[in-house]
Parts: structure tokens; sequence; C-alpha cells
């Protein structure tokens, strides 16, 4: 390490054992570590900290066992995180919005042991190397390609609803942790966003009609086994997906499920935008003319008698 022109040190896909030794020193001129798919394990080095040129660290795939790399927050110049199935645990994030790596763009911590999720967390540009749960490999990082995979943790509390603040975000992974609460509507912001699964947690509510209208390029859904309820918004995208995407959410009905949806769960969800103004005019809200109706009968249940007591009553003095 005592080469200053050393910059890229790949000993990926080896049998290598053992520790990352602690020897990085403060002229450490490293660019690339790569150490992916070994049997490396204790902690990560803290003497990497010295590398301040480093801009890819990868170390996934091996038996890491140490908290969130907190004490790299001071390498500017990092741009590929991967920590990828190993057992990092405890929170992810460092104290202080945007305290880390503010060049990041690669950040792939999935299959790990995390616990806790700071809301910061999500005003990084991030990116994974798996989507449809398939690896990838970027030969170039690209910065309109963003991406969040924080699959296979355990993760619990609701998801921020700040995810919305990422406009860029392209593959968006939270499948088989504990999140409960709604889906965030914040999610319909991301209007590029190609992929999202959600699947295998204890997610509740409704899937928002403002979700489904904003996610116009939306090709892969899979929210499978939560606790949605409710009818499925039938607009744009989501009329296309499979009914296996929604799996073990009993509560849900209408196309593409078998079950039909009832009175209450086919208002459940507010007509969007376009199908208010396109049907202006053309048609009847049934529902509240109905409501409309039984207002007006009671009223005059209420009030007649009164109203044809009184007349009586004048009648009879006369």
């Amino acid at each position: 390490m005592e080469d200053l022109t050393l910059g890229v040190l790949n000993l990926r896909s080896n049998n290598l054992t053992g520790s990352i030794s602690d020897v990085f020193r403060s002229n450490c001129g490293l660019q690339t570590l790569d150490l992916n798919e070994n049997q490396l394990e204790g902690k990560l080095s803290k003497s990497l900290a010295k590398c301040k040129k480093l801009e890819v660290l990868d170390i996934g795939n091996n038996y890491i066992k140490d908290t969130f790399p907190c004490y790299l927050k001071n390498i500017i110049m990092l741009r590929v995180l991967v920590l990828r199935s190993n057992e990092f645990y405890g929170p992810v994030g460092c104290p202080g919005r945007n305290a880390t790596w503010p060049k990041l763009q690669i950040k792939d911590i999935a299959s790990n042991n995390f616990t806790t999720l700071s809301g910061y967390v999500y005003y990084q540009d991030v990116v994974t190397v798996t989507a449809k749960g398939q690896p990838m490999e970027l030969v170039k990082i690209l910065t309109i390609f963003i991406s969040l995979d924080f699959s296979c943790n355990n993760f619990e509390g609701p998801i921020f609803e700040e995810i919305g603040e990422l406009k860029s975000l392209y593959i968006f992974n939270l499948f088989h942790n504990s999140f409960t609460g709604q889906i965030p509507q914040s999610l319909g912001k991301l209007t590029y966003l190609k992929s999202l699964d959600l699947s295998s947690n204890k997610l509740t509510g409704e899937i928002h009609v403002q979700l489904a209208d904003g996610l116009i390029f939306l090709s892969v859904v899979n929210l499978s086994f939560n606790q949605l309820v409710r009818k499925i918004p039938q607009i744009k995208q989501f009329d296309t997906f499979s009914e296996t995407l929604y799996d073990g959410n009993n509560g849900l009905c209408g196309f593409p499920m078998r079950g039909k949806c009832t009175h209450e769960e086919l208002r459940s969800s507010p007509p969007t935008y376009e199908d208010t103004h396109s049907n202006f005019g053309n048609a009847i809200d049934w529902n509240f003319l109905s409501d409309e109706l039984r207002f007006v009968f009671g009223f005059g249940i209420v009030v007649g008698p009164l109203m044809f007591w009184k007349r009586w009553r004048i009648y009879m003095l006369l």
C-alpha cells in the first residue's frame, strides 16, 4: 500500500480468507478496491479512511461483521459503495443530513442485518447493482441511473415520505423487510421509476390512485405479501400487472384479483384529475345523488309532520 501509483486493486472472486488488514497509510493512492466474492470476515478496516482518493469500494459477498462505516464519511470522492451480502448490522446512515459521500452514485447494502433507516439517507443519490433480482455489472457509472436497494434486511417503521425527493430514482427495492404503514403517496412523484418492489413487508392501507397515476414509466411492480386492502387502481400501467404481483394481500379486490369489490371498497379511492374532468357533464354521481336524496327524505320525515301540526293548530284556532 506504499506505492502511490497503485490506483486499482481488484481481487474479486478468489478464495481469500481472514480479515482485511488495517495497513492503509496516509499516502494511500487507491481509487478502486474490489474484494467482492471472497471469504473475508471480521470488521472493515478503519484505516481505509486514509484513502482519500477512493472512488470504488466493493466488499460484497463476504462475511464482514460490522456496523455502517461512518468512519469513511470523509472520503468525499467515493462514488460506489457495495456492502451486499455480509453481516453488517445496526442503523444505516450517519448524523446530519447529506453528511456522507456527496458524490455517491452506487449504494448497495442489501442482504445484511441492518435494522434502522434514517430519513436523511434518502437525500443522497444512490444506486444498486441489482434489479429484478438479478445482479447487474455496471461498466460505466451513469449519473442518470439512480436506484435504491435496501432489500433483505430488518428495517422497520414507515417508508419515509421524503423518498419523493429522489426525482431520478429508477429502481426502488425494499422487499423482505418489516416496513409498516401505508405506501407513501409521494412515490407518485417518481415519474422515472421503472421497477418497484415492496413485497414481503407489513404495509397496510390502499394503493392510492395518485400513486398509480404518477408512475407513468413503471414496467415492473411487486406488492405481494403485505396487508393492503381495497380496490386496485385500474389506470395506466396498474391495469396490466398480473395477479401474482398482488398475492398475499387478502384485502385487495378488483382486476386482476378474482374477488369483486363491495360498494364501500369501490368508493375508497378518489378519481384522478383526468377522470374527473373527462367525465364532467357526461355522467351522474349516483352515490352522491343517493346521499342527497336520503338527506331530503330524512328532512321531510322530521320537518314535514311539524309543519303539518303547526298548520293544523292554526286551522283549529280559526
